[in-house]
């Protein structure tokens, strides 16, 4: 692949009212002095100098210019005669943008892909992965045109515009800057491309239909190429920061030099802390798997929480005790072994960083090139099925969002939510559902519908968040030494795949329960809410044995219906959620579960519309 850059404009300094800059008065854009005397084009040469991804870069500018990009060459190793100079000296001669690219291409007898870069394009993030374009334009089966969101302040009819697809990624349509109301969309097209080298042909083609400079820009080219239906274009977003220094320029200029004066002023950034919480699943569950519906919550009192720090290389701190890479002998390292196994939380962090690459290299988000260190804290309780590996994933999901900049736009919640089960399914093999990845992301107290009809046709369902004012007081118990949970769907999947009326219809009867425990949590009818859930526990004791069940479970169960209060399974198993209506039967119930060898706790909501609660 090659590389061109465009160079041919200057700084202008009719809007400098101070003077400060009228020494620069006809300086290349690219070249303008920066922080240490760092030039523009210096950012890009270091970005692309890389022999194995480009295996030429050419610069092209005009004769007026050439002068200064001949010294800038010769100070910075890059080969002087790959300086293409296409003889114009004033803005009545120029041949336009197409027309410079087409120069090169021909002069430089180029027969490959080429990657166009403007040299007077800024980015506030200047370690941004061009590998990860490279690849991302290889992965669609035609051109690639860059682009990023416009900041509040900036109008679109002042840069170049484009709709984009948020499915396929393909750029619909075009405009040159559009005045206000064309178009609703605010994605600013910016020259940063990649054009195959089959694609080269129609170069010249557009030149030849295109006569007038002034049309020979790139976006009259893509506009042309899009309506012509030449060849599919692609885009690909930016991390926010980016900006172009327009024909003025002098305001971008100036916030560009006091951005990295203060980066070069401020200690590394500080660290990125995310928590993601503990869930109980109050209705409906295990029907997730099902196309069922649920209802969970999210609580206060269990959470895993993460922490990304920038660092010069990318490190995964082990956990302590989650993952032990210390013993005091031999000995130690097999009981805790035979007792916690090998699911530590380090391949967690592992499979997100791995899956979240990937996700923004499939979905054409260009990432930063910058290092990390990532660390995890938990006091999720393991095996009893309270969703403590999605909450990992879901926190360092979070961390990696707010480190690289992708939005809510770039990566939905329902969507997110996906990414997280896909964490655990694709790359760790997990059996899992969806609902606890929806109420991490979602938090709070939600409803979800898990239509088969619906995840096909856009991949996700339909998840309502409910009130949580005046909520009774829900109880969760748990086993003190917890056995494997992950035994308790037995091979009931396999019967429901199979269309086993039984299995069937109880995921029905499930997701009926659930619309009418959402109808008592809308009327704050606690008691009907109480028998909604054992008669969910009793549904799910008829599908699934009670050797499924475990005789853990059933015995904690039977415990609290002995002080008559509901109790259901808020997981996969190992632990109890419940409501009792008698206040003081339930002092009384948990002083029974504590002499019974479980650990009792009085649930806390965690409520995402309370600001500042931990």
């Amino acid at each position: 692949m090659k590389c061109c850059a465009s160079l041919n404009l200057s700084l202008h300094h009719k809007s400098d009212v101070t003077g400060l800059y009228a020494h620069l008065t006809g300086v290349p854009k690219a070249l303008l002095p920066g922080v240490g005397g760092k030039k523009i084009l210096d950012f890009w040469w270091e970005t692309v100098n890389t022999r194995q991804l480009f295996s030429e870069v050419y610069l092209v500018t005009n004769a007026d210019k050439y002068k200064h990009y001949e010294r800038w060459a010769t100070a910075n190793d890059f080969p002087v005669e790959n300086v293409v100079n296409d003889g114009s000296t004033t803005l009545d001669d120029r041949l336009g943008a197409v027309a410079d690219l087409e120069l090169a291409i021909r002069s430089r007898q180029l027969q490959d892909d080429i990657m166009v870069i403007a040299g007077d394009m800024l980015c506030a993030d200047q370690n941004f992965d061009i590998a990860q374009v490279i690849r991302f334009f290889r992965s669609k089966p035609g051109e690639l045109a860059i682009y990023y969101e416009l900041e509040s302040g900036e109008k679109s009819y002042t840069r170049g515009i484009v709709e984009v697809c948020p499915n396929t990624h393909r750029v619909m349509r075009f405009f040159e800057k559009p005045q206000e109301g064309v178009t609703a969309s605010r994605l600013a097209s910016v020259v940063f491309y990649c054009l195959r080298k089959e694609s080269l042909l129609y170069i010249s083609e557009f030149l030849i239909q295109h006569p007038d400079v002034n049309d020979r820009t790139f976006g009259k080219f893509w506009e042309w190429l899009i309506n012509e239906e030449k060849i599919p274009v692609y885009g690909m977003k930016l991390p926010t920061g980016f900006q172009l220094i327009g024909q003025v320029g002098l305001s971008d200029y100036t916030k560009w030099l006091a951005h990295y004066s203060s980066k070069q002023q401020l200690s590394p950034s500080k660290p990125i802390t995310c928590r993601s919480f503990a869930r109980v699943g109050l209705m409906g569950n295990p029907s997730d798997g099902f196309n069922g519906k649920t209802i969970a919550m999210s609580i206060a009192n269990f959470w895993a929480e993460v922490t990304l720090m920038e660092s010069q290389t990318l490190v995964l701190l082990p956990h302590p005790l989650n993952d032990p890479t210390e013993f005091g002998s031999l000995q130690d390292l097999f009981r805790i072994s035979r007792k916690e196994g090998y699911l530590g939380g380090l391949r967690l962090l592992q499979a997100t960083c791995k899956k979240f690459y990937q996700f923004c290299s499939e979905q054409g988000i260009a990432l930063s090139k910058q290092n990390f260190t990532l660390k995890y804290d938990t006091n999720i309780p393991r095996q009893v099925g309270l969703a403590g590996s999605s909450a990992i994933v879901s926190a360092t999901l979070k961390c990696l969002m707010k480190f690289y900049n992708i939005t809510d736009n770039d990566l939905p919640k329902p969507i997110r939510a996906n990414f997280i089960l896909n964490v655990e399914t694709d790359e760790l093999f997990i059996t899992a559902g969806l609902q606890d990845r929806v109420v991490q992301v979602y938090e709070g107290l939600v409803y979800m519908d898990f239509n088969k009809q619906l995840i096909d046709e856009r991949g996700y369902g339909e998840y309502v968040p409910l009130d949580m004012s005046d909520l009774p007081l829900f109880w969760l118990a748990y086993l003190g030494n917890p056995s494997d949970s992950g035994r308790i769907h037995s091979n009931v999947r396999q019967r429901w795949l199979n269309g086993e009326s039984t299995v069937v219809e109880a995921m029905k009867s499930f997701a009926e329960l659930t619309d009418q425990a959402r109808a008592a949590f809308q009327c704050k009818d606690w008691p009907r809410l109480a028998q909604l859930m054992d008669e969910n526990f009793e549904l799910r004791r008829s599908v699934y044995s009670d050797d499924c069940l475990g005789p853990g479970s059933l015995k904690m169960v039977q415990l609290a219906r002995q002080f008559g209060s509901a109790v259901k399974l808020p997981g996969s198993g190992g632990a109890v959620v419940g409501l009792c209506m008698d206040t003081e039967r339930l002092v009384e119930m948990k002083r029974a579960f504590q002499e019974a060898g479980c650990v009792f706790c009085f649930i806390v909501p965690y409520d995402p519309s309370v600001q500042g609660q931990n």
